[in-house]
Order: C-alpha cells, then structure tokens, then sequence
C-alpha cells in the first residue's frame, strides 16, 4: 500500500516511518525544504530513541521517502495522513490552519478515490471542517472526485513512540463509511492480526477521545501534586499514600507520580485546547481548568524547594539542574518545568549549570549565554551550592553520592521527582529535600 503523511514532524515522523516497517510505501510530506534536505541525507529534527535506525533502515530498503511536496506522490497513494502541527493560540484554542492548508491542496490534488484521515490533534468537528474544504475546493475545479475522511488519533509517548506505535494499547479510527474502514482496515491489518484492539467509531467521538485521554491523564498528575503538597502540610507521605491508592484496581499506579509539573507538546497544549472547545459552546471545563491552575503552580516547587533549602538567599548561589527535556528519552522542552526554573533562578540571581543527556542543543535555543553548559552531572554540581533533578533521566538515578559532595561548594540536593532513596545522600553528607513527603526531607546538622 502506499500512503503519504503531511508533516514530518513528531507525529508524522514516527508514523510514517513505522508505517514503512510495516512494509508500506510511504512518503513523508513537508514544506520545510531544509527538513526534507536532512531527512533525505538522515538526518533527523527531533531526538526519539530507536527512530533514527528506524528511519535509516526503511530509506535504505526504499519504503520511505522525503518530498516538499504532497504533489510529487499523490498520483499513486491511497491515504494521505495529516499530521502537521496544531500549535495553540492565545486564548489556548487550536490553531488548524496547516490542517486546512494540507485539506486545500488535498483538494487541487486529487484524481481519484483517496482517504483523508486526519491523524493532528484537532479540535472536535475539524475532520468535517476539512471535509468541506475538500469539496469547496473540487467545486472550484468542476470536479466530482469521490473521498472519505477519517480521524485516526495518535497516541504516542515521547521516549517509547516506536513502541508505542508498534504494539499499542489501542487504535482508535473514527470513520464514516465502510469503504473507508475496508481500506484502512488493510493498513492496519498487521495490528488485527497480532489482536491489539483496534477501535472503530465515529468521527466526532474518535477526535474528543484523544483530548480526552490526555485531559484525564494530565488529571491524574495535577490531583497528585496538589496531595503532595497537603501531604507537606499534614505531614503524611505522598510515596506512601500513592502506594495504598495504586493497590486500588480501580485506580493502579500509572500517571500517579508526584514531581515538577507536566510539559511537553501533548498535555498543555490539549487541556488548553479542551477547555476553550467547551468554551466555545458555553460550557465551562471546572475540573480540566483546575488542573491547568495546579500545573501551572506546581512548576515553580523545584524553585521553592531551593528557594526554603538556601534561606532564601539564592542571589550569588550556584544551582545546578539535571535534566532539562520535559521527559526523559527526549530532546522536547516545550513547556518543560525547568524552562520556569531555570527564568525564577536566574531572576533571584543565581548562577545555573546546566546538563542533560540528548537536550542540550535544544536548550541553547532558549537559554541562549544565561546559563553554563556542562559535561555529565558531576561537572554540573562542580562548585554548586544546590543540585536539583528536574528530568528522571535513567542514568541520574544511582549517583556517586561521595563523588558529587566532593565537587559541590554546598550540601543541597532537591529531588524534583522522588526517585532517591534519601538515606544514601544523606549519608554522604547531603541535604534532602523531595516533594510530597516531609519525613523523608533530611537535613545533616
């Protein structure tokens, strides 16, 4: 089958180039002239573990391909993905203007029977907005040229999207026809054939499903920061409270992790999103409003937590952050809590130092001069007062504790993300400080 997918971004990327794994032909579609340059060259845009073997591979064997643009294959493809960005606007609805973009050309293009599907997080009613655009445009051409439209969601965690993709927990499809459901039905034949559930439904239903897991996620993560911190104030445990709540089947233990806030592009830009959709139909979203109130806040805990550790008196102090991705196993900063961190440092005048395993460059394009680069997480804390972890990277996780108290100038460490056991930096003469649990906040006298 060959396929074409509209924007080689993450979404894109990843799709298109796990779509050739699975044996299509695929051409990944993007107006970025020096993007296609480097992807043709293999060179990629974003950092995904395991896409860059994924990409050279399916290039080297001639199932995926790069174009500038969609009319250099839409003579012989049968799909052609949306997948380009969605950023929000200023008042957090979703900006679709490339999704009408593509749908316009989608409709100067097309000779024969095709199916749109739309696979950008758009808001609910936009396939049918695109479906509109199409025939508007054919009109204007005097042509009568059969397609369907389709939602296909995407679902994909940065850092584990090959996975993800791969063997997903679901595929939800929103469809209209069962022409459009045969066809495909035939792309994703492989997952029907390994039993992932693959879940069809309508339009509508399919684009809010995608706002709505992620809403629900992002629920999850705001609800346990907020008991974190009555856990402060109560003196309870939050690592011992998420214990006794993951127990509870109805509940389980994912996305209940207490730390810094969400980021990334999928969480704020979707609450957001969510929220202004329902204000577009005189609906207020209370509980999804909430938790972009509580996310908000919860960014600045890393810098309070540094903040009550040095007295308050951060101006002239050395901080060092390890990590600085939203996530680990990315490259993505956008909206990631140390971006707030690292402006309310700098503001109270402190020094920072920065390090992160694959974000640095990224980091660059943001932080410009204002703060110091460094090697690995030892030359970070290399005469710093503090060091704080903000990204659970998996090499953070078991430290030289003695090696990083000799480098440091102070004795501070701020666990961002609860992943210490704060006996051993304790022993080795550190300060502990973590969120959520005031009994395991140790200070060496």
């Amino acid at each position: 089958m060959d396929i074409a997918v509209v924007g080689s971004g993450y979404v894109g990327l990843v799709s298109g180039a796990c779509f050739s794994e699975m044996g299509a032909n695929v051409w990944c579609v993007d107006v970025d002239t020096q993007k296609i340059a480097n992807l043709r060259k293999g060179i990629l845009p974003i950092y995904e573990d395991g896409l860059q073997d994924l990409v050279d591979k399916n290039a080297a064997d001639g199932r995926l391909h790069f174009a500038t643009s969609l009319s250099e294959c839409m003579d012989r493809v049968e799909i052609v993905f949306i997948a380009v960005g969605t950023p929000p606007e200023e008042d957090g609805s979703a900006d679709v203007s490339h999704v009408m973009e593509v749908a316009a050309e989608f409709g100067r293009l097309i000779s024969r029977y095709t199916l749109l599907v739309m696979k950008s997080t758009v808001p609910v009613g936009t396939c049918y907005r695109v479906k509109k655009k199409v025939e508007d445009v054919l009109r204007e051409r005097g042509e009568d040229i059969p397609f369907d439209i389709a939602s296909n969601p995407e679902f994909l965690k940065e850092g584990v999207a090959i996975k993800d993709f791969m063997t997903p927990d679901r595929v939800v499809i929103g469809i209209e026809n069962e022409r459009a459901k045969s066809l495909i039905s035939s792309l994703y034949r492989p997952f029907l054939l390994n039993n992932y559930r693959v879940i069809f439904m309508d339009i509508l239903s399919a684009e809010m499903t995608k706002y709505a897991s992620n809403a629900m996620l992002a629920t999850r993560i705001s609800f346990m920061n907020e008991l974190a911190e009555l856990c402060e104030l109560t003196g309870a445990d939050v690592s011992k409270v998420r214990t006794g709540m993951a127990s509870d089947s109805r509940i389980g233990s994912k996305f209940l992790y207490p730390g810094c806030g969400y980021g990334g592009s999928c969480f704020p830009k979707d609450v957001k999103a969510l929220i202004s959709t329902a204000a577009a139909y005189g609906h207020s979203m209370k509980i999804i409003s909430a938790v972009e109130d509580v996310n908000r806040e919860q960014k600045k805990i890393v810098f309070r937590k540094l903040q009550q550790a040095l007295d308050g008196k951060l101006a002239g102090s050395t901080v060092a952050l390890w990590g600085l991705a939203f996530k680990p196993c990315t490259d993505d900063m956008r909206e990631a809590p140390s971006i707030e961190t690292v402006s309310m440092l700098l503001d109270a005048g402190a020094s920072v130092r920065v390090f992160d395993p694959v974000a640095m460059d990224t980091a660059r394009g943001i932080f410009g001069d204002a703060v110091a680069y460094c090697s690995d997480i030892y030359d970070a804390a290399s005469g710093a007062d503090a060091v704080a972890l903000v990204t659970e990277w998996k090499q953070f996780r078991i430290p030289d504790w003695n090696r990083l108290r000799s480098v440091m100038k102070g004795r501070i460490l701020v666990d961002g993300r609860n992943i210490y056991n704060p006996e051993e930096p304790v022993a080795a003469g550190l300060d502990y400080y973590c969120i959520g649990c005031p009994h395991r906040t140790i200070r060496n006298l």
